[in-house]
């Protein structure tokens, strides 16, 4: 039997279903951007319309997903100013991993439709940014079926909280918040896509 430590998991194995980590009908997403400790709640970063938490179940050490306010698993849903402030928010999000951690390529994508798709919360789009080095597949998933995070998340939150702290237009209050993002030039899209 493999056995790895990993002792920042047991908040998640003892948490109670009805603590706050739910929102619209127990959504993670929903949740965790309206708690007080934006670090224990690990949103690094936000924005009007959408904010980037990072994964606790990461690929690679810097694994984030930048995800919508909105709670919808359609795009479709989104307004025009929602849909691009996503986008650059994930732009956002890429140079911030860059400067924090130097990686020397980047995956992004989303799992959409949930089962087979193997997103695990498919009612609130969110898209998975993940840095990639030369050489982090290895042995050990592709033999061992484990991967090894080289970081702990909390050294991984400090760093791309710097990161996004030193990009134009970022506003930075408490120590436990995360860095609001305001973007260079206000959207010309209307918030109404009834049209």
């Amino acid at each position: 039997m493999d056995q790895i430590f990993a002792p920042w998991r047991i908040d998640w194995v003892e948490r109670d279903d009805d603590d706050g980590d739910g929102g619209d009908d127990g959504c993670p997403f929903c949740a965790l951007p309206k708690a007080d400790d934006d670090r224990e709640s690990r949103v690094v970063a936000r924005t009007d319309h959408s904010f980037v938490l990072l994964n606790n179940y990461p690929y690679n050490p810097g694994h984030a997903m930048v995800i919508p306010y909105r709670h919808t698993g359609s795009w479709g849903d989104l307004t025009d100013a929602e849909l691009l402030d996503h986008a650059k928010l994930k732009a956002r999000t890429l140079d911030a991993l860059d400067a924090a951690l130097d990686p020397d390529a980047a995956n992004a994508g989303e799992n959409l439709g949930g089962g087979p798709s193997g997103g695990s919360i498919d009612d609130h789009l969110h898209t998975h940014v993940v840095p990639r080095w030369g050489g982090d597949t290895n042995f050990m998933p592709v033999i061992g079926d484990t991967k090894v995070i080289v970081e702990a998340l909390d050294d991984t939150y400090d760093r791309l909280r710097e990161a996004f702290a030193e990009q134009s237009g970022a506003d930075v209050d408490g120590e436990n918040d995360a860095v609001f993002v305001e973007f260079d030039s206000p959207t010309e899209y209307d918030d109404d896509r009834s049209d």
